[in-house]
């Protein structure tokens, strides 16, 4: 048996170094054919030899793009680790440590020290985890053989304009297994969009040890897209008793003097201030927080637009700045729907006579309507809230 084992085990391990072996002359082949695509586009030949003079075909970012398992945290474990008290003090720390750098972004783009460095601290944890894959390997690697070839081969391209450029050595351009760089994890595209030279040392310099370009990377990013000085992202707020839970979830925008009026305050139960125009979330439902969200909780997203980050990123950066925690605890073990659950949810509804008007993974306006339509039919509270325990419910 224990012959048959090993005898399996090599057979299995010949097959497997001769797919990559394969798969690494087809690479080649494709670096040949795309040089072509490269100089098309305004690459020069020196910065292409520079650029692929020891790339390599990377079979681990293959086997991670093509297994991302949709896996959802429950919302309590992300925040316990997003805005953890260690992150928090690190933050707090290094505002302070870079206090002269945040003052002159905030000067020059108008966004706040403690806004940038919570990005940074849910990007790389202050620089400490940046990535240390080559990063024109594992984008040549994802643009021959994964399964977004044209999106990785136009952020290869962009990076290798960054090259040209000389804003980072080969050797130094290094990042995540997907193509994200430095302290604040901008993708090549958006790098050649927004990055600026701030230590005006003539380099965009994002991998330094020295955040500073990097920081006011995203401040110039965060400023293109309309961040509003002294708006906050979000204010945690009290729902009355009996709150109509239909005005959830992006349906109606009030200023927060209308939404005073409906019940909904601070925690310190006063009128929240005028930042400007507020939508009412409550991202795990009526057991939850509840938030009322301005402009910048929509410039956020841009940089990322899953919920629980935009909330990471904002609850972290208010912590940073000296506030405590939430006032409402987030739910132990609620979690978001994967894309498969959801499906199934619709699919239940609407078999249950409460019509999503389609079956599409994406739980919009018809989707909530029909969950609060079916929550009222139960005597449930009608928040529209997708959870786990409403699909257990329909089965």
């Amino acid at each position: 048996m224990q012959r048959r084992t090993m005898i399996i085990g090599a057979v299995t391990g010949a097959v497997i170094a001769t797919t990559t072996a394969a798969q690494a002359d087809g690479f080649q082949r494709w670096i040949a054919g795309f040089r072509g695509r490269a100089r098309a586009a305004g690459i020069t030949d020196r910065t292409l030899d520079a650029a692929f003079a020891d790339v390599r075909y990377l079979p681990d970012s293959i086997e991670r793009d093509r297994n991302q398992a949709e896996f959802v945290r429950p919302l309590a474990d992300y925040m316990a680790t997003a805005v953890s008290d260690a992150r928090v003090s690190n933050g707090r720390e290094n505002v302070q440590r870079h206090a002269g750098v945040l003052a002159a972004i905030d000067r020059r783009f108008e966004v706040e020290g403690h806004v940038v460095t919570s990005v940074w601290g849910m990007e790389s944890n202050y620089g400490q985890r940046r990535g240390d894959v080559p990063l024109i390997s594992t984008l040549a690697t994802l643009a021959y053989d994964g399964r977004r070839g044209q999106f990785f081969e136009s952020q290869l391209i962009a990076a290798l304009r960054i090259l040209q450029n000389g804003d980072v050595a080969p050797r130094n351009m290094t990042g995540s297994w997907a193509g994200a760089m430095g302290h604040t994890q901008f993708i090549p595209t958006s790098y050649e969009a927004y990055a600026v030279d701030f230590t005006g040392d003539g380099r965009r310099d994002i991998w330094a040890d020295d955040p500073s370009d990097a920081l006011a990377s995203t401040a110039a990013y965060f400023r293109r897209f309309g961040w509003q000085r002294g708006q906050p992202w979000g204010v945690e707020v009290i729902l009355p008793r009996g709150f109509d839970f239909n005005q959830t979830g992006r349906a109606v925008t009030r200023a927060p003097s209308d939404w005073a009026a409906q019940g909904v305050v601070g925690v310190d139960a006063r009128a929240v201030p005028n930042y400007g125009n507020a939508d009412l979330i409550t991202p795990t439902g009526a057991g939850g927080p509840a938030f009322l969200i301005f402009r910048n909780y929509d410039v956020i997203a841009r940089y990322n637009n899953a919920e629980a980050y935009i909330i990471g990123v904002g609850h972290l950066a208010d912590r940073i700045r000296g506030a405590g925690p939430l006032r409402t605890p987030w739910p132990a073990g609620e979690r978001g729907l994967n894309r498969a659950e959801r499906i199934a949810l619709q699919q239940r509804l609407t078999n249950a006579g409460f019509s999503t008007q389609g079956v599409d993974g994406r739980i919009g306006p018809n989707s909530r309507a029909a969950i609060r339509a079916y929550q009222r039919s139960q005597g449930l509270i009608p928040d529209g809230h997708p959870s786990v325990g409403l699909l257990e419910r329909l089965r």
